[in-house]
């Protein structure tokens, strides 16, 4: 028999996956050539169970735009919405800190100027992962560096922490500006991808990130339990048999995993990771296990809907990174103001 709580979990997590399946069709149609929802499903209808007189009536034009222009960007948003708005929770509930996200720790950063050399050096030695891999490399330095700097007799300092992925930020912008004095000609496409965007999104960018959300997702998920007891502190967590430091590896690295794949497809695009947990810990409260998804679905609405304002209804596209740093940047100061304040962290 399933409690009032569980049912009120089950249908906002039925309604967000509703809602985002809903933006998707919607954000699909929308562009200089409108397309109705109907000739969107038939498009996906004919690709997925390979029926061709499913186009029939349609514009030879419609399936190239859905198919090859707009559902793999929009798809990629979504998805990195997910993956960011899921790191998020994963870093605040094991860190006790409400400010903390990728962009704020520092790890987005760390993953760009990994990236950054990659495009530098025209690194191709793996193929497609080649750019994904050295961001990673970059988001795990960038982590251990910032986790190393808050911690003071074997505890991680909460007060530190941000300062701390302040410092590290700082540095590799520093670094970042130093490749892009070197890139010379090539500086440009690099000052375009750290803005973020998604206008270079292929299916291929699509596998490898929801790859990387699934995995993200299916390893927080068996380890929910855990992320819900570490948040009683460390001594409470090892009394109740948790093994916190290695619960606390698997899940940083899973983080920055997911992030690091989300940069090197997209560019940094911060705050999504701080603004959806904290507005779904208002609706689902403190749990992980619920936070987790309904985050998730959360952070790929959030997203493919700003994406969409700056592709589909501002006069001239903006940089995504910008526009959630313009909407991030007050919401983070709010949550700053709050802290100091002394209320509580649920």
């Amino acid at each position: 028999m399933l409690r009032h709580s569980q049912k009120k979990f089950i249908a906002l997590t039925l309604i967000l996956a509703a809602a985002t399946a809903v933006t998707i069709v919607v954000s699909t149609g929308m562009g200089y050539m409108a397309i109705d929802a109907g000739g969107i499903l038939r498009v996906i209808g004919a690709e997925v169970f390979g029926n061709p007189s499913l186009l029939d009536g349609l514009e030879k034009t419609v399936p190239y735009v859905v198919m090859d222009v707009r559902l793999p960007r929009i798809l990629t948003a979504a998805l990195v919405g997910a993956g960011l708005a899921m790191s998020g929770v994963i870093y605040q509930g094991i860190l006790l800190n409400p400010l903390a996200d990728p962009y704020t720790l520092g790890i987005s950063s760390g993953a760009a100027f990994g990236a950054s050399l990659a495009l530098l050096a025209n690194v191709t030695l793996f193929g497609h992962f080649s750019t994904p891999l050295f961001a990673f490399i970059g988001a795990i330095l960038t982590l251990l560096t910032v986790m190393r700097l808050s911690t003071f007799n074997g505890q991680i300092s909460a007060q530190t922490l941000i300062l701390s992925g302040v410092i590290a930020s700082a540095i590799l912008s520093a670094g970042i500006s130093f490749l892009k004095y070197l890139a010379d000609e090539q500086v440009a496409i690099i000052i375009f991808w750290l803005m973020g965007s998604f206008a270079a999104s292929t299916w291929k960018g699509v596998a490898l990130v929801g790859c990387a959300v699934l995995f993200g997702a299916a390893i927080t998920l068996y380890y929910g339990r855990d992320l819900n007891i570490m948040s009683l502190g460390r001594r409470s967590s090892d009394a109740l048999g948790v093994d916190t430091a290695k619960v606390r590896k698997i899940l940083l690295f899973t983080a920055s995993l997911v992030t690091a794949v989300c940069v090197a497809i997209t560019g940094i695009i911060g705050f999504i990771g701080l603004i959806v947990p904290h507005l779904m810990r208002y609706l689902v409260g403190p749990d992980n296990r619920k936070l987790l998804p309904a985050s998730a679905f959360a952070g790929a609405i959030l997203l493919l809907v700003a994406d969409t304002v700056t592709r589909a209804v501002l006069p001239t596209e903006v940089p995504i990174g910008v526009l959630t740093a313009l909407i991030g940047g007050p919401f983070f100061c709010v949550i700053f103001r709050q802290k100091q304040k002394g209320r509580s962290y649920e």
